[in-house]
């Protein structure tokens, strides 16, 4: 009896971490690929190519994100000169490390998703390139995660599995960084996603206006004939052309309109309550700003009295918005490219360079230098320093 229980415990196969949902991820996605399930085409061109409010507030997180720099720690210890310090300076040969964070910080808030690829010479990691994310698309394999992602480009599609490891047995060919989705396995939101309906209202809204301006800056009247019978074709055509040459637009504003044969213009027009398109635009643009995360009294919109000051509210973009995002990227980063180094790597941004936190760090050192029972070193550990003023974690 026993050396049967042994017979089947041999016979049993090992066991393999797995989670208990990929079979039901796997079953959705039936092994195929997946396009992103949002137009990422609109979202850029409605809006960050077309919404000042939008475009501004990306790329002031963009912008504020990539000029933090870089600490590569070991443990609690800050290495100084190492390959990875490098390589997170210079990804490539068209690209700064600041332009790196710069572009994978806005693809997120654009897209909700960012690619970065590795590329290893002799098995050691020479470049990172950044991926545009409307050209990427999942390829759920067999336990629901992702086994590969399709590049496609005009007609042609290159496969890249995620089993093609570039440097050692543990770094993946391609990073994939997402915002958080509740309805999605794989794709990430994108902020902009969350402000398209105030992106849809403050573009009309400006398109309306602009459509007042050219018809002079009042909606348009009615011309009445009181002649005996009625236009002619011709002499109606004749009209509204005339009308449209010569009364159309800002240029042509306050134009004296002559009429003749029995023509008679009446004009209509708007009550001011109906006129009153600027409140509905400011408020559309403080939707925009705080989907991105963006305090809207950094970008001028009225009527924000949030913050007391300017300076609050810079110090609230980069506490809640800017710091927390680089250090998810700069985890992401450090988890993905850390094994090719031996690991217990880490990537921090250093916050004593942020000009915008420097009165919470001049109040730091005030309260640390203030506290008489601290010894010295206890002062530089709680300041951030280690001995001999190295910096620590």
């Amino acid at each position: 009896m026993l050396a049967e229980l042994l017979s089947t415990f041999r016979r049993r196969p090992p066991e393999e971490k797995a989670s208990r949902a990929a079979p039901l991820i796997a079953l959705f996605s039936a092994g195929r690929p997946r396009w992103t399930p949002r137009d990422y085409a609109s979202l850029a061109r409605e809006g960050f190519s077309k919404n000042a409010i939008a475009y501004r507030a990306v790329r002031l997180i963009g912008e504020s994100a990539s000029a933090l720099p870089l600490l590569l720690m070991a443990g609690r210890e800050e290495l100084e000169v190492h390959p990875l310090l490098d390589l997170m300076r210079r990804p490539n040969p068209r690209l700064t490390g600041s332009s790196l964070m710069e572009a994978i910080c806005s693809h997120l808030m654009v897209a909700g998703n960012a690619y970065v690829e590795a590329v290893a010479v002799e098995g050691e990691i020479r470049e990172l390139h950044l991926l545009r994310p409307d050209r990427v698309k999942v390829v759920p394999g067999p336990d629901g995660w992702p086994e590969a992602y399709d590049y496609t480009l005009g007609a042609r599609t290159v496969r890249i599995p995620q089993d093609t490891l570039v440097a050692g047995e543990d770094v993946p060919a391609i990073l994939h960084l997402t915002a958080f989705n509740p309805l999605d396995d794989h794709y990430g939101f994108a902020p902009l996603e969350a402000a398209a309906q105030a992106l849809d209202l403050h573009n009309a809204a400006s398109a309306w206006n602009k459509a007042l301006i050219d018809n002079a800056a009042r909606p348009s009247g009615a011309l009445v004939y009181s002649g005996s019978g009625a236009l002619s074709d011709e002499q109606f055509e004749r009209l509204k052309g005339e009308l449209e040459a010569s009364f159309q637009g800002a240029v042509n504003a306050g134009r004296p309109l002559l009429l003749e044969g029995g023509l008679d213009w009446r004009p209509l027009s708007l009550s001011p309550k109906d006129m009153d398109f600027e409140a509905a635009r400011n408020s559309a643009a403080r939707e925009i700003a705080l989907a991105i995360g963006v305090p809207p009294l950094l970008l001028g919109i009225p009527g924000d009295n949030t913050y007391a000051n300017y300076a609050e509210a810079n110090r609230a973009l980069w506490r809640q918005s800017v710091v927390p995002l680089v250090r998810r990227v700069c985890d992401a980063l450090a988890l993905w490219l850390g094994p090719a180094y031996g690991g217990g790597l880490s990537l921090v941004p250093d916050l004593d360079q942020a000009e915008a936190l420097s009165a919470e760090r001049t109040e730091l050192w005030a309260r640390i230098g203030a506290a008489d029972f601290l010894t010295d070193e206890e002062k530089r550990a709680a300041t951030g320093y280690g001995e001999g003023g190295r910096r620590r974690g």
